[in-house]
């Protein structure tokens, strides 16, 4: 039985399947084979992946060459007895490692939400009786009976319908709910057209059905989608992968630099104790002790603006990849449209009408040719029939209508009432008599009145062949046109719509009962009613942003094809181009390879499974993109693992959907991820200006004690006093750079290659300036105050404060890589105006304060000497401000 378990059950006829998993369709297993079926096959339950314990997990968070150069810089400081600064350190490791931990914690409950997702409880048959038991206790060959509200607890082959329609968006993406049937398919049926199976998770909309139990647990299709979701790594983002490559040669450089220091002194007759703390000293100064806790909190602070923006991060580094996406692969529905169904075309008596205003909401007007329509004659009975033919409903809550039952019928609903239809007093006085339900191989519906009038609604090509005439502009029978009618139809199908046929007839003598006789024929044709799901408009203009930005959009959706292409013409996916579409099946049929250049060239990807998500964003990661992928079904949860970030619905989004993303949209919207997009451009400048302010402080402060050491001078500056130089600017200076506003234009960049380092030549020049600056500055006043008779320690204050105020008057110019503090008005960033005069207050502190003189090892200066560090100082900020200007000028 193993073996039939794998076989495609849409191709096999109903009584062939029960019998090939010896199981009886009316009376069901006995409970004595149940048993033993499930000792042999287990539970119906997913089988959780096996992972890391948390302690390991806790560990791991240390395994980072940043960190190691932190955990040494710890160290150093623990054995120079300098017990705060050390536990500072250590404390900003431990954060990171415990934010880390709690992060992959979360991240690891992708898996048991699918196992939530197929936990209920599933009426059976066994032994002749109808039984209810746990999900879990199900087993291949037991007989399901389905029912509207149900949620599907394995995957079924159908064995009975009636009226039955399944959502299956959460597994295949299709807006719209499945009309499931019984009939044999051909064997190479998409996932997303099997109406004769129902799969684990899914939710019985309508109707009533029974299935035999085909694939329990792990065998499902949702428990297939876990085994991908396990499979795929967990990528570093470009912000870890950059920083980790930074940390490397930081470390390495450190290291060289140490060493060299040291051979060098050695070399020249020093003392190996006295190389040893030029090292440490070396080291302590160019170690950037506050990065890490500077990238944690501009981080932090990017979440919080992104909550206000209704995008909630769940992992931080999320933040700054969004500012480096290059694609952005979107769901349809519910993203680009607005998950409403709205009629937008009608066709009766002969003349076409356009239906304004969008969603569920019944404001818009009918109109032709642009001026508003008479609702008389053939256009008001067609849209009476969608009205009084029609079981959803319509109502207003929590401030905002919602529509019950199908979303095409309310569609109908909507139209009728844009054009002043009353649906209270319409449906009082033409009360509903008896229904045809629709049925799949019928493709219609149709309701008896207390007038005698029958109305009919359904598939074109069926209303149509039941017509003998149809109704004109003002209500005469005119004689059917169906050349007229099938154009129209072609038409609207060709823009995307979905199109509903309306009709009627009188006959006499039908009191109380409807059948599929009184169908049959001598039907008078009413007018057709083309609907879709609306393209949101904030979402056109969005895309407009993302185009602007050098970020191509792609639609990858288990919709259909024409359905898809006709909302990417509509919000200009392509920026006015041709749109090329590709269709899962000729999916299929790509190589690997090939689909890199592909997934390029292609926008709109339709009636795509889940694998072929995985593949397609695979395909563009190979390509060098960084793919944002947004989603709210099982289905998309393996695509949203693999992205450089996943994106899912906060509102439609299954719980292992949010779950494998890394962000949610609390409004289902793709604005919100353009608005997010820009916040973490933001994030990834405000950090670098941080590392292209704070890395010239560290080179400089390595050079000094370099440059001494070759001199054969005594150090300008201590370890203990460049730990305060490092900490103290780092939180009251550099961290105010995690405030800065988002530049103007910051969305008409392009985005930044993946390839790009975090230091570019042009950062990396600058950082050279400045660090040099403060070598000339420091090293320089540091001799001048020696060779005119001061003290060491009054030379070391001086050289210490000439780091510190050249810090406080480049920060000024580090707000902007290219504007300067009067474009972007001193008091825009009101935290660097506090953090500068807290860091001049701790100065002269540590300049004046006995007790700081003693343990820092620093002396009071005179006004000559602060007039000499503030003149160095400004000359830092004179220079860059050049620069500046020099290389705008070159652009």
């Amino acid at each position: 039985m193993q073996t039939l378990l794998q076989k495609p059950w849409h191709h096999v006829p109903g009584e062939e399947a029960a019998t090939l998993l010896e199981s009886d369709a009316e009376l069901g297993l006995s409970q004595a084979e149940a048993s033993r079926r499930q000792e042999r096959f287990g539970p119906n339950s997913l089988t959780p992946k096996p992972g890391r314990g948390p302690l390991l997990r806790f560990l791991l968070q240390f395994h980072q060459p940043l960190i190691y150069i932190l955990l040494a810089s710890a160290a150093i400081t623990a054995a120079l007895q300098e017990w705060v600064d050390s536990s500072v350190i250590f404390g900003v490791v431990l954060v990171n490692a415990v934010v880390g931990f709690i992060q992959e914690s979360k991240a690891e409950n992708a898996i048991s939400a699918l196992t939530r997702i197929i936990s209920t409880n599933s009426m059976v048959w066994r032994d002749g009786r109808r039984l209810g038991i746990p999900s879990e206790q199900l087993v291949p060959g037991d007989m399901v009976l389905l029912a509207a509200g149900d949620k599907v607890p394995a995957d079924l082959r159908l064995l009975k319908t009636r009226e039955l329609t399944v959502d299956e968006s959460m597994l295949t993406g299709e807006s719209l709910p499945a009309t499931k049937h019984t009939d044999v398919l051909d064997l190479d049926t998409l996932l997303a057209d099997r109406a004769n199976m129902a799969y684990a998770g899914a939710l019985v909309t309508t109707g009533q059905g029974s299935g035999i139990v085909v694939a329990i647990g792990d065998a499902t299709e949702t428990g297939r989608i876990s085994r991908l979701i396990a499979a795929v790594d967990v990528l570093s983002t470009p912000l870890t992968r950059k920083i980790e490559r930074f940390s490397k040669i930081l470390l390495y450089a450190i290291l060289g630099l140490a060493a060299f220091t040291v051979a060098l002194g050695l070399a020249r007759g020093e003392t190996a104790f006295d190389m040893f703390m030029a090292a440490v000293a070396l080291a302590v100064g160019a170690i950037p002790e506050g990065l890490p806790a500077a990238v944690t909190v501009t981080l932090a602070i990017g979440v919080s603006r992104m909550a206000r923006r209704r995008a909630i991060i769940r992992k931080l580094p999320a933040v700054e990849t969004l500012g480096s996406t290059t694609v952005i692969c979107s769901d349809k529905t519910g993203t680009l449209t607005q998950n409403q169904m709205t009629v937008q075309r009608i066709f009766a008596g002969g003349e076409a009408f356009a239906v304004s205003g969008v969603g569920y909401a019944p404001h818009g007007e009918i109109t032709r040719d642009g001026t508003p329509a008479e609702i008389v004659g053939a256009l008001r009975e067609c849209l009476l029939a969608g009205l009084l033919c029609n079981d959803a409903s319509l109502e207003h809550k929590q401030g905002a209508w919602q529509v019950g039952g199908d979303p095409t019928e309310g569609a109908l609903i909507v139209a009728a009432l844009k054009a002043g239809l009353n649906a209270q007093e319409e449906h009082a006085r033409r009360m509903r008599r008896d229904a045809v339900p629709f049925e799949a191989r019928h493709q219609y519906m149709a309701t008896l009145h207390s007038d005698g009038t029958i109305y009919l609604k359904g598939a074109v090509e069926k209303v149509l062949e039941r017509c003998v005439a149809m109704l004109g502009p003002q209500g005469q029978i005119i004689p059917l046109d169906t050349g007229a009618i099938e154009l129209s139809a072609v038409g609207m199908a060709e823009q995307g719509l979905r199109v509903l046929a309306l009709a009627y007839k009188t006959p006499e003598g039908l009191q109380d009962m409807l059948g599929h006789e009184h169908l049959a024929e001598n039907m008078v044709f009413l007018g057709l009613q083309g609907m879709i799901d609306p393209p949101r408009p904030e979402a056109v203009s969005a895309i407009k942003a993302c185009h602007r930005a050098g970020i191509a959009v792609k639609m990858i959706t288990g919709d259909h094809a024409i359905t898809a292409s006709a909302i990417a013409h509509a919000i200009a996916l392509n920026d006015g181009r041709p749109i090329a579409v590709l269709s899962g099946r000729e999916l299929e049929n790509i190589g690997d390879a090939e689909l890199i250049r592909v997934a390029c060239d292609t926008q709109v990807f339709a009636r795509v499974e889940p694998e072929q998500k995985l593949r397609l964003v695979k395909a563009l990661q190979a390509g060098g993109q960084v793919v944002a992928m947004t989603g709210d079904g099982v289905n998309d949860a393996p695509a949203l693992k693999q992205a450089d970030i996943g994106v899912a619905m906060g509102i439609t989004g299954t719980e292992v959907a949010k779950e494998a993303a890394a962000m949610v949209l609390t409004d289902d919207n793709f604005a919100s991820i353009e608005a997010a997009v820009e916040e973490g451009r933001g994030v990834f400048d405000n950090l670098t200006k941080f590392i292209v302010w704070t890395l010239p402080t560290n080179f400089g402060e390595g050079l000094v004690i370099t440059a001494a050491i070759v001199l054969g001078t005594a150090l300008p500056i201590l370890p203990v006093q460049i730990l305060w130089i490092n900490m103290t600017t780092a939180v009251l200076l550099g961290l105010t750079l995690a405030f800065e506003p988002i530049e103007k234009g910051i969305m008409n960049r392009p985005p930044r290659p993946p390839s790009l380092p975090l230091l570019t030549p042009a950062i990396m020049w600058r950082i050279g300036i400045v660090s040099a600056l403060l070598l000339a500055g420091s090293f320089g006043l540091f001799m001048w105050e020696l060779k005119h008779g001061h003290s060491l320690a009054y030379a070391r204050t001086v050289a210490a404060n000439v780091f510190v105020f050249g810090e406080i008057f480049y920060l000024l110019n580090c707000r902007s890589m290219s504007e300067s503090i009067l474009t972007l008005g001193v008091f825009s960033n009101l935290w660097v105006v506090g953090g500068v005069s807290a860091m001049i207050a701790l100065q002269l502190l540590f300049t004046y304060l006995p007790a700081m003189n003693h343990w820092f090892g620093s002396a009071p200066i005179d006004g000559w000497a602060w007039g000499r560090i503030i003149a160095t100082s400004a000359m830092i900020y004179l220079t860059i401000g050049v620069e500046k200007r020099l290389r705008k000028a070159a652009i």
